[in-house]
């Protein structure tokens, strides 16, 4: 999906949400929610078609079409839904004030009595409005001027007529049955005016279809269509109007009505006149013949639903008796008082009715264009019948269930259409599904996502999710890649405040769910203990993970705390080093809230313990065979002391309370203790060439283990025993090293 389009959603999104609470103002003809967006899809598909490098399918233009429909759509009907009808006096009471009423204002009135009704003509306004533009058939000079150029060259020539031919020139001439038809040219031009005059009626065009007729020299075409009109004569309603130019319309309209459905039944008229009359005057009776003319489901909804509006305008005029002037005096002897149970009972049965009949088009078959069950026919069936509840939590099960190919090139325009539906629902206030609404934003937001560039829409679709608005986008910000920098992150974060998210929430929330997602892809803390001697390879993607989230404290907000202890616990130390040292000087000096304060400075101990170990590495590194008597001597001095150093500072750590169980966070301290503990026991042990007594010293390092004092041997007895097993084996190999020198007896070296 275009880039452009997003941002201009964005924006039309962005105004109306800052004015949702002026109803009015989102309602709004020109300016409002829907129109906006339907312009901008009408717009998008303009420059769609003018771009000649553009590779969008017809599949995709299509899509943008009927979403712009369906926004149409959505402003001719929500506005009569939300605000109060106005009040308008019964049919009946407009007889008994004014017998003459026309019958315009007794349809009106009718109209208005049914909020159903005054719906359908809504929806079928819609429908002129979106319908294909009409035909122009082309222009002649004259009435059926190549018949009666052949009739008139037969009686200059005194050959007589030409076999077949009609003799007479009046509209019925070609009806008779005789068999006579007109000359090829103007029976095709006969079909060709008929066929366009269908497309205008389609349009609600009529204005333009009488005026097509009297160019075509057919003034009774154009007296037929008229006939469709209602009569109205405003110099004798209640409220006189000077510049009214007398009476208009059709006084007779009923029996207009039966006889275009006698043409329209008639087999022995063309197939395209008898579609113009069923179009006319859509009955039940002419049904077959009007679908017949049906291409696409629009076709089929605007036939249904006229007939509908006409039947029930035709019905309740049957029960005033038709009025003056359908039914003359006679209407107002027996004309019923209304009583309000009998209408309303009425009512309910012809909703119930007009609700099947519609209901039926979700399965109707159409010749061409999308099916009936294309997501946005579905959609403008389901907003006609008042069903949006059912629309999106069908749409979201969809989505949930994977019905939907996000590959589909319908897939992007659909899922918009329903996040923008839901939002704009929720603005006018109309109740929508909560975890319905709540999928259909998760998936545009994954839509927006992936499209480059567009993740300042992500904050906008996150923030309508109201109580998950912070989780959907702490996950957008978790789904980050390594390679987005840090100014990218702080942009996206501030997007947040924008919308109305707690950005100190969303940052929280981001560092707790960026962890869970490197401890999924972690592997599991089964490697051994870290050599204090070897390299450690570097910090894989997972790694980087925990290293990035800490590398944008500042943006995200999060403790490092459980990075650290990842690093620390999978043996990765320098890491976590690195990951502490990211840390702001400041936190040195804060002692509350106390416990923070405590494991910083345990975390602090921690890494000076291998610092020194380092140390002991480095100088033992330093050690080459070229060495004289001098140099080897000061080098072993700084060996030993180094040692020795190291092994105080450790030991006084490990026989003091440092990490305890009790006086800090209980699990993964423990390895904290465990690491440093086998990092002395190596160093003492690998230093026993040059400083024999070290090895002794090791080995008696499983006296401070077993010391119930300091609790070193909890240290390694969780995960199943494997740590003991591998200290034990460190042991083992320390006891193998006492009898290098001689001997059998493996405890000599701590005897000696």
């Amino acid at each position: 999906m275009s880039e452009s389009l997003y941002t201009s959603c964005a924006e039309v999104l962005t105004i109306c949400q800052r004015i949702k609470d002026d109803l009015p103002t989102l309602l709004d003809p020109v300016s409002g929610f829907a129109p906006r967006l339907r312009q901008l899809c009408r717009d998008h598909v303009a420059e769609l078609e003018r771009s000649a490098t553009s590779d969008i399918s017809q599949v995709e233009l299509e899509a943008l079409r009927l979403e712009a429909n369906t926004w149409g759509l959505l402003q001719a009907l929500i506005p009569a839904r939300k605000t109060e009808p106005g009040s308008y006096p019964h049919p009946r009471t407009l007889l008994a004030q004014n017998p003459l009423t026309p019958t315009l204002t007794l349809a009106q009135s009718i109209m208005h009595a049914s909020p159903l009704l005054t719906e359908l003509v809504i929806v079928r306004e819609w429908l002129h409005e979106t319908a294909s533009p009409p035909q122009h058939p082309e222009a002649t000079t004259g009435y059926w001027k190549f018949t009666k150029h052949n009739v008139m060259q037969a009686l200059r020539t005194g050959s007589g007529p030409r076999e077949g031919l009609v003799k007479e020139f009046d509209p019925d001439a070609v009806n008779r049955g005789d068999g006579r038809s007109l000359a090829a040219d103007d029976a095709g031009f006969e079909k060709m005016l008929t066929q366009a005059l269908y497309s205008f009626v389609r349009a609600g065009r009529l204005d333009e279809a009488v005026e097509l007729c009297r160019k075509a020299h057919q003034p009774w075409r154009a007296a037929s269509i008229r006939g469709s009109l209602l009569f109205q004569w405003r110099a004798i309603e209640e409220e006189e109007d000077e510049d009214a130019e007398g009476w208009q319309g059709n006084r007779r309209r009923r029996l207009w009505k039966s006889t275009c459905a006698k043409a329209a039944l008639n087999p022995n008229l063309p197939d395209s006149e008898r579609v113009l009359y069923a179009a006319l005057a859509p009955t039940p009776q002419t049904f077959s013949v009007l679908r017949s003319a049906c291409r696409i489901w629009e076709d089929h909804l605007w036939a249904q639903i006229s007939i509908l509006c006409e039947e029930k305008q035709t019905a309740e005029m049957i029960k005033l008796g038709g009025g003056y002037w359908e039914g003359g005096l006679e209407a107002f002897e027996e004309l019923p008082m209304p009583t309000e149970d009998g209408d309303e009972a009425e009512e309910e049965e012809w909703e119930r009715e007009a609700t099947a009949a519609l209901e039926t088009l979700g399965g109707v078959n159409v010749d061409d264009g999308p099916p009936a069950d294309n997501a946005f026919h579905v959609s403008q069936l389901a907003i006609i019948l008042n069903r949006t509840t059912p629309l999106l939590e069908t749409f979201a099960m969809g989505l949930r269930d994977g019905i939907y190919d996000p590959e589909s090139l319908e897939y992007p325009t659909m899922t918009r259409f329903f996040a923008h539906l839901c939002l704009f629902l929720q603005m006018i206030d109309i109740t929508v599904p909560p975890l319905a609404t709540q999928v259909i934003l998760e998936h545009i937001s994954r839509c927006s996502r992936s499209a480059a560039g567009q993740r300042d829409l992500i904050a906008m679709y996150a923030g309508a999710l109201g109580d998950n608005a912070v989780e959907r986008y702490a996950m957008f910000l978790t789904s980050l890649d390594l390679s987005v920098d840090i100014k990218e992150r702080k942009l996206a974060l501030t997007r947040a405040r924008e919308h109305g998210l707690d950005v100190d929430r969303v940052a929280v929330v981001t560092a707790e769910r960026t962890i869970e997602k490197a401890f999924e892809l972690l592997p599991q803390l089964k490697a051994p203990l870290p050599s204090i001697i070897a390299l450690q390879t570097p910090p894989s993607d997972e790694e980087m993970l925990l290293l990035r989230l800490n590398r944008v404290d500042d943006v995200y907000g999060a403790t490092y705390n459980t990075a650290l202890e990842q690093a620390t616990s999978s043996g990765r130390v320098a890491l976590a080093r690195n990951l502490l040292g990211m840390l702001p000087i400041e936190l040195a000096s804060i002692d509350e809230p106390e416990d923070l304060a405590t494991e910083y400075l345990h975390y602090r101990q921690f890494f000076n313990t291998w610092e020194l170990l380092d140390r002991v590495v480095a100088c033992q590194s330093l050690e080459v065979s070229l060495m004289n008597k001098d140099m080897r001597m000061a080098w072993l001095n700084d060996y030993k002391g180094l040692i020795d150093q190291t092994y105080e500072f450790i030991l006084k750590l490990l026989t003091s309370d440092w990490m305890l169980p009790e006086q800090s966070s209980a699990g993964v301290d423990r390895r904290h203790r465990e690491i440093s503990f086998c990092g002395l026991h190596v160093m003492l042990y690998n230093s026993r060439q040059h400083i024999p007594g070290n090895l002794k010293v090791a080995l008696e390092l499983v006296n401070v283990v077993a010391d119930s004092r300091y609790k070193l041997y909890d240290d390694f007895l969780h995960e199943d025993g494997r740590r003991l097993g591998e200290y034990l084996g460190a042991v083992r190999q320390a006891v193998l090293a006492g009898l290098e020198s001689g001997g059998s007896d493996p405890f000599k070296v701590i005897s000696s």
